[in-house]
C-alpha cells in the first residue's frame, strides 16, 4: 500500500494556492517536502491540511494498492 499526495497538489492548484500557503498555515516545511516525496506524513497533520484547504481526507490523500 502506497500514499499518494497527488490530490493535495491538484486542490492547491484548483484553490489558486501555493505551499507557501501551508507553511503559513502551520505546516513544516520538512512535511511539506514529505508531501512531495511521498513520505508517511501524521493524520494530525493532513487533519490540520484538510482543515486549511477546507476539504476532506479524500480530497488530499489517495492509498494505492501495491
Amino acid at each position: 500500500m502506497t500514499i499518494n499526495y497527488k490530490p493535495l497538489l491538484k486542490q492547491l492548484i484548483e484553490k489558486d494556492l501555493e505551499k507557501q500557503d501551508l507553511r503559513e498555515a502551520g505546516i513544516s516545511w520538512g512535511t511539506i517536502s514529505k508531501f512531495s516525496k511521498g513520505e508517511y506524513v501524521s493524520l494530525k497533520v493532513l487533519e490540520k491540511v484538510a482543515k486549511t484547504l477546507n476539504c476532506t481526507l479524500d480530497d488530499i490523500v489517495e492509498i494505492e494498492n501495491d
